[in-house]
């Protein structure tokens, strides 16, 4: 899985990318407009009526050519489609091991186990506030389709400079990190 979606936000295969970032920023900003509800039924519908006039066709020729009129789909409808005991098993047991991640992170960060990293968080909602009271949560996933989709190439191609600068901004991050840990009581220096 890690692959493919590497090999699409690279753009590896431009027909393939092309085709899954427009109808991802498409679709978003079709629910910008438009209700869910609505949303879905048009692309039910229009999912439908192709494989209706798909099948239709097929069966026309196969009146008028005589052939055996083998439905399009029949390779799709043939496929197992249900999971077995063990894949749900993995599925469950993966889902769990993340859960209980999220929830003991957010049990560090919440009751303040670490003044720092309870403190970091609090910067962050407070800025999130400031993005909230600008930007819809749609208008942000749709610039986080388009960033997952530009970002990865620009770095790539430029992945010299922005490494440079990123180690710049890194180390005048960790001098005021020990800065402001060395004035706080009570708050001791992580190991990095």
């Amino acid at each position: 899985m890690g692959n493919r979606v590497a090999d699409l936000v690279y753009w590896r295969n431009t027909q393939t990318s092309a085709i899954v970032c427009t109808s991802l920023v498409v679709s978003l900003l079709c629910l910008s407009q438009f209700s869910i509800i609505s949303v879905g039924s048009y692309v039910a519908l229009i999912v439908l009526c192709g494989t209706i006039t798909l099948r239709v066709y097929r069966k026309i020729l196969q009146a008028v050519h005589k052939s055996d009129g083998v439905n399009p789909f029949q390779v799709y409808l043939e496929e197992d489609v249900a999971l077995s005991k063990e894949q749900v098993e993995k599925y469950v047991e993966q889902s769990l091991a993340h859960l209980t991640t999220a929830v003991k992170t957010l049990r560090h960060l919440f009751l303040v186990e670490d003044l720092i990293d309870s403190l970091k968080l609090l910067v962050l909602l407070y800025l999130l506030t400031y993005i909230g009271a600008v930007f819809n949560g749609l208008t942000l996933l749709i610039l986080g389709v388009i960033s997952a989709f530009s970002l990865p190439l620009l770095y790539r191609q430029h992945q010299a400079q922005i490494d440079q600068y990123v180690g710049l901004v890194t180390n005048h991050l960790s001098q005021i990190r020990a800065k402001i840990q060395a004035k706080l009581p009570g708050a001791k220096p992580k190991d990095e």
